[in-house]
């Protein structure tokens, strides 16, 4: 399996707005298999995946698809405000322009922190499409662990090294990134958000994955997730590991995604 090859394709995809940067893995034996989407966190980018995404679609033998939400990475710079309804926005505006554009039948959906969330709510959008979600140190609702870590994070990127770092990924974007993380999640008009109303409309196999140190969110998110979806449901909590499991913990968090791939969807 190791020595499978993989072909990367680079794509842009035309939304409302502008233009969606994509990036695909697909490993050149198997390249049929539903392929496995993934939804970066709130900071994040398809560059920020690093080797995840090559060592996920080599492990897993099927494609990997990442791509920068609007506004994020090599995608069109966004002026307008954030909306509060931003997750929605995902399911319902963007990620269908991209699943028509890729002709995605069948997918998997594999969700960072806030892209967790982003994934549920794509697949209560799409029962009979999206064949199962894994999420990683996903939000549920808002917690006051959430609130502080981000308080914390506000402070530090007002130091030039930290921000600097944010822009080598986000160039002329990255005050827009950090002003759309922090000044949503620590509004007032968003401490009454929660994935509750969304949750009991996914059907496909869930996987959460949470580390026990996670700096945004105590082990209480991974718990509801699974307490209310519809569907089979799974939780791990990885000790010593704090909200990034697929870089702190990769070996494990590998084998747990393809374990749970293995035995819950169902061969393509």
């Amino acid at each position: 399996m190791a020595e499978t090859e993989l072909n990367e394709v680079e794509s842009e995809i035309s939304v409302t707005g502008g233009m969606l940067y994509t990036k695909t893995w697909k490993p050149t034996l198997t390249s049929q298999k539903a392929p496995v989407i993934l939804l970066h966190d709130s900071l994040g980018c398809v560059g920020m995946w690093r080797d995840f995404p090559s060592h996920l679609a080599l492990r897993l033998q099927r494609p990997v698809i990442a791509y920068d939400r609007l506004g994020f990475g090599r995608s069109t710079p966004r002026q307008e405000i954030h909306s509060k309804d931003f997750i929605n926005e995902e399911a319902d505006v963007f990620f269908p322009a991209l699943r028509n554009d890729l002709k995605l039948n069948e997918f998997l959906l594999f969700g960072h922190s806030v892209g967790g969330a982003m994934a549920l709510t794509i697949a209560s959008r799409y029962p009979d499409s999206c064949k199962a979600v894994i999420t990683e140190a996903a939000q549920a609702f808002v917690e006051r662990l959430t609130v502080e870590g981000i308080q914390r994070a506000k402070v530090l990127f007002e130091k030039p090294k930290p921000f600097g770092k944010l822009k080598r990924w986000h160039g002329e974007r990255a005050q827009w990134v950090l002003d759309a993380w922090v000044n949503t999640w620590l509004s007032p008009d968003f401490s009454t958000w929660t994935l509750e109303p969304v949750l009991p409309l996914v059907k496909c196999p869930v996987l959460a994955i949470h580390g026990e140190r996670d700096e945004y969110g105590s082990k209480r998110f991974p718990e509801f997730i699974c307490e209310k979806v519809s569907g089979y449901s799974e939780m791990h909590l990885l000790p010593d590991c704090g909200h990034i499991p697929h870089r702190e913990k990769e070996g494990t968090f590998l084998d747990l995604v393809a374990h749970f791939i293995e035995r819950h969807v169902s061969v393509d």
